[in-house]
């Protein structure tokens, strides 16, 4: 029995992708001799906003993280409110004794702005943010199993990227794909998670309710 559901932010609570990209690119271009591509954005992604920034602005990469804070923070507009479904569906897991937790590779400053943005700061029991470093879900998922004493089989995540279930195959936690943003890659998704892709939030309710 699911004992607790962890989630993924960008892109699977709210529409915040386009937010990451247009804020890290506003941020870096004035330490920069040419204009980041969003493919070349995007290829930084895995770790958090320090370690993106520090993948590409060299020895001013305290200043353009600052800047990414500033302009991240004055975007969100661009995303102001989370899925629909989201807020209630975390809250009918509280009620059903099943804990909410978030494990994301943002950092921990941007990860606040946007929950406040999207009133949610106080939704998650437990929140696990990235590393400058790597990828570190597969051990964020490792550590709320030890945090709560919970089966590795009784946690399921959620979450929009490839990365994720390979980050969930790694520790035996079984991953549920959000295919519900407009970033989301449904191809791939299938391929690395068949069976388990939902193009809407309500759609992936439906079954995990069943397995609770």
């Amino acid at each position: 029995m699911i004992k607790l559901v962890a989630f993924d932010l960008d892109g699977t609570i709210g529409e915040t992708l386009p937010l990451c990209i247009a804020a890290f690119g506003e941020a870096v271009s004035p330490y920069l001799s040419y204009k980041l591509s969003e493919k070349e954005i995007i290829q930084t992604f895995g770790v958090n906003e320090e370690g993106m920034v520090k993948k590409v602005a060299g020895e001013h990469w305290q200043e353009a993280l600052n800047d990414f804070y500033m302009h991240y923070q004055k975007m969100h507009a661009i995303c102001p409110k989370p899925f629909e479904g989201i807020k209630e569906w975390i809250s009918e897991l509280k009620q059903r004794n099943i804990i909410p937790a978030l494990v994301t590779g943002k950092g921990e400053r941007s990860c606040q702005i946007t929950l406040r943005q999207f009133e949610m700061a106080d939704c998650f029991d437990a929140i696990e943010t990235g590393s400058p470093d790597k990828n570190i879900k597969a051990e964020a998922l490792l550590s709320l199993s030890d945090r709560y004493k919970l089966q590795l089989s009784q946690i399921v995540y959620v979450g929009d990227t490839v990365s994720d279930v390979i980050s969930c195959n790694q520790v035996g936690v079984k991953c549920f794909s959000a295919g519900w943003a407009k970033s989301a890659d449904l191809k791939l998704l299938e391929e690395c998670n068949e069976g388990r892709v939902f193009r809407t939030v309500q759609s992936l309710i439906s079954v995990l309710n069943l397995e609770f």
